[in-house]
């Protein structure tokens, strides 16, 4: 039996506690029961992010600290990537996401405060002030974070409500802010986050895609089909080495058309949980 099934196997029999309370909450639209397997499967996509995620920050942060500059910024994106894919979850613990993901503007000093660390002050760092120096503290602090994070989640019961709307959360972030290119002002690799971010809410559609299917074929192959719109759009900016273009590549017209298609998405998404009885 494979580590996946067994994974599976063993929430079944323990009456899936650590993924949905099923003693205490009950859908309208679906069965609590209908929806331990996704759950169960989203779980394990989370866990899996995160095992990426910790390995990804450890040498990401080796780098920072040997004062390896270059290589740090290269492997900058490719580290974000499983967070930005498993946002719904990490922004339950909101200490651990202002610490490893907030932006200078949400801090009284900004770049100077000493409260705003993680990514985007590593990120800071690495590219206005092109150099390691002083970040230490922020690249230990990041590292203790990202396997913090994972401790809490192994022992999360999923709340159905969220993981089911995290997946029109992440796309409404990217439009309403991520679009202007706010998150990665400094390294303007907003299209690696992009994709993260478009396949964490395309998994969680996946995973609930035949119960959906069951209400509403129509909708579910209209959801699709907007899914690979911005997946194309996306591939569109990819360089032959598959990393992607700066964001600064992108003129306004180009990032109106993107910002279009993510919320025609978000707002496909967004009905997801009233068709599952979980509003």
């Amino acid at each position: 039996m494979s580590m996946r099934r067994q994974f599976l196997q063993g929430l079944l029999l323990a009456g899936s506690a650590s993924v949905i309370p099923l003693s205490s909450w009950a859908a309208d639209g679906v069965s609590a029961l209908e929806l331990v397997k996704p759950l169960a499967e989203y779980k394990l996509y989370v866990n899996t992010n995160l095992r990426e995620l910790v390995k990804g920050v450890q040498a990401f942060t080796d780098a920072v600290k040997a004062g390896k500059v270059e290589e740090a910024k290269k492997m900058y994106a490719t580290v974000r990537r499983p967070y930005e894919r498993i946002e719904p979850i990490a922004e339950l613990f909101a200490d651990l996401d202002k610490s490893m993901d907030s932006r200078a503007d949400d801090h009284e000093k900004a770049e100077k405060d000493p409260g705003f660390t993680g990514f985007h002050r590593i990120e800071y760092g690495l590219w206005v002030e092109k150099s390691t120096k002083g970040l230490t503290p922020f690249a230990d602090k990041l590292l203790a974070d990202a396997k913090e994070l994972q401790k809490r989640v192994s022992g999360l019961t999923f709340p159905p409500e969220k993981v089911v709307g995290g997946a029109a959360v992440l796309m409404e972030e990217v439009a309403a802010t991520k679009i202007s290119g706010e998150e990665e002002r400094y390294s303007h690799t907003d299209l690696d986050d992009f994709q993260a971010n478009f396949e964490g809410a395309d998994k969680i559609f996946e995973l609930l895609r035949p119960l959906v299917e069951k209400k509403d074929k129509a909708f579910v192959e209209k959801t699709a089909s907007n899914f690979k719109t911005v997946f194309d759009i996306l591939a569109k900016y990819r360089k032959p080495d598959g990393s992607f273009e700066l964001y600064t590549k992108l003129n306004e017209a180009d990032r109106k058309i993107l910002a279009g298609r993510v919320n025609t998405l978000a707002e496909d998404l967004s009905k997801l949980r009233g068709m599952l009885g979980l509003n």
